[in-house]
């Protein structure tokens, strides 16, 4: 199922790092299969994706988003 979200990149330096969007109404998603271009924090973004309930990670600061296409605002 499909998703979107509006928001900004941000980098959380937890174990190896991670990449976060954090939304306009404060949640915040971790980010799968981020593109090169879209790893720069403070970044204003639309991203659509798909929530992955099937997937763990060590970072654990929220739902995991796979980016499938995204706008830069």
């Amino acid at each position: 199922m499909s998703f979107s979200a509006t928001g900004v990149i941000e980098y959380q330096d937890i174990g190896s790092g991670v990449w976060a969007l954090v939304t306009e109404d404060g949640v915040t998603y971790e980010l799968k299969d981020l593109p090169p271009v879209l790893q720069s924090s403070q970044l204003q973004v639309q991203i659509e994706g798909e929530i992955r309930e099937d997937i763990m990670t060590l970072a654990m600061i929220g739902p995991v988003l796979e980016v499938q296409s995204f706008e830069i605002l």
